[in-house]
């Protein structure tokens, strides 16, 4: 081989054979986008129909309700999400001489504090009459021929689209109302209040005759969305990048104002040191994701910082707390408000990558991970479901500490994703005994998850 004339080698490149002369022979490439172009999928699935029926004691069912939902499996309970109508199809057999004088649609929305009927208060009251004897009444229209007339006759069939309010004006309290956004359906064996949400359909007869009813109780998730966070997180979404700190990026946290961490190390040391925790911004999050936390640490003392950093030490929970009125447990107004509270889930930490520790200090980033059933924010009068994340005492071996609850910053949970890039998880999977216990404490009683869109 001639020295002077050495062989070309191709750079960054695996592909086999010669390299090209010359940059013209360069294959074409088209830059994709993927982050702007819409998927060619549809990934909306057919609703799920819902079948409940009516016999009587007759040899077939005369009654038949279909209702669809977006519910994952016809098991489930129906499934209506905000702005969603509740959709179906009822379907009558009438025999000559029945006395049948009106048929009509209604929606309720209940909260049940116990099991007299007056812990029950009805916030949401919807009726729309789908056919009556009468001309005067309002008619959903039929297909049947038999449903034209003041009299029905025959296989009766009408198709019901029923759109549900989004807010409702009920009273405070304090002897004024106010407009409220519909809660979630909340059902959970551990907590005394629910709230349901039934579909009923009311066959009424003449004064001799009972009337007959059909009913459904059906999920209910409101829509809730965060606001983007921070450019400099999105970016860090988008590219899969370590998110940058409070140092890097003030504006997309939070930091709680310092707090002292005081106690007793092995009984006999005492411990003086500062603690300082940030949480990422906005402080609303879509279940179904992770809360970001950070976390400093600033004492004189190396060996007590490096106990009080270890992980597990480090005590941060998503707080929840459950309020209602019950106006029949006690005369008094100011003692008959129940709480429940209790902790969704806990913060997983490591060191920072972001910030450097020194002697004298240590940076922890963390995380909580939100569960895709977690009950989002919501108020309904005398009923609430509220969050906070809190930083509780130092779980160090032989610490003991001052305090009990340190820090409590309030957060929402929403049921769906930001706009932007989807929220990444940093910390591994790892086994939750808090999540673990709550989810064995649900109630399985409808579809619910945060929104794919």
């Amino acid at each position: 081989m001639d020295a002077s004339s050495p062989p070309r080698y191709r750079r960054f490149s695996s592909r086999p054979g010669p390299a090209p002369s010359s940059g013209s022979e360069l294959p074409a490439y088209t830059r994709r986008n993927t982050l702007t172009q819409p998927l060619a999928v549809d990934l909306r699935r057919e609703p799920t129909e819902h079948i409940f029926q009516v016999a009587d004691g007759k040899s077939k069912p005369w009654i038949t309700l279909k209702v669809y939902s977006s519910a994952k499996s016809s098991r489930s309970l129906p499934t209506f999400f905000e702005k969603e109508n509740i959709t179906g199809r009822l379907e009558l057999d009438a025999e000559r001489g029945d006395s049948i004088q009106a048929i009509t649609a209604t929606v309720t929305g209940r909260i049940i504090t116990g099991a007299n009927i007056d812990d029950s208060f009805v916030f949401l009251s919807q009726t729309q009459p789908i056919w009556a004897k009468s001309p005067d009444t309002p008619r959903v229209p039929s297909p049947s021929e038999g449903a034209s007339s003041n009299k029905l006759i025959g296989h009766c069939v009408w198709p019901l689209s029923i759109p549900l309010a989004r807010t409702v004006n009920v009273p405070t309290g304090a002897g004024d109302t106010r407009s409220f956004r519909l809660p979630e359906t909340f059902l959970e064996r551990n907590t005394r209040v629910s709230v349901q949400y039934d579909l009923t359909i009311v066959i009424s007869r003449g004064k001799l005759r009972a009337d007959n009813r059909i009913t459904t109780a059906f999920g209910y998730v409101p829509s809730s969305r965060p606001d983007p966070p921070s450019m400099l997180r999105q970016l860090a979404y988008q590219q899969f990048l370590p998110l940058p700190g409070p140092s890097s990026d003030p504006e997309g946290w939070k930091t709680v104002r310092p707090v002292a961490v005081r106690g007793t190390m092995f009984k006999t040391h005492r411990v003086d040191a500062k603690c300082t925790l940030s949480i990422s911004k906005p402080l609303c999050y879509a279940r179904g994701t992770v809360l970001p936390c950070f976390l400093t640490l600033e004492g004189r003392e190396s060996q007590v910082l490096d106990m009080l950093s270890v992980p597990s030490s480090i005590v941060v929970s998503l707080r929840r707390r459950v309020r209602f009125y019950n106006k029949t447990s006690s005369s008094r107004q100011d003692v008959a408000w129940n709480e429940t509270v209790e902790d969704m889930g806990s913060a997983v930490w490591w060191p920072s990558s972001d910030n450097r520790s020194d002697s004298t200090t240590r940076h922890l980033e963390g995380e909580i991970r939100l569960a895709k059933d977690l009950r989002p924010t919501s108020e309904m009068g005398h009923f609430s479901i509220s969050y906070a994340v809190v930083l509780c005492p130092f779980n160090a071996v032989g610490f003991t500490s001052d305090s009990t609850v340190l820090i409590s910053e309030p957060v929402q949970i929403a049921t769906m994703h930001a706009k932007g890039p989807r929220t990444n998880a940093y910390s591994p999977p790892a086994y939750d005994p808090l999540s673990q216990r709550n989810d064995e404490a649900r109630a399985p009683t409808y579809d619910s998850g945060a929104f794919i869109s």
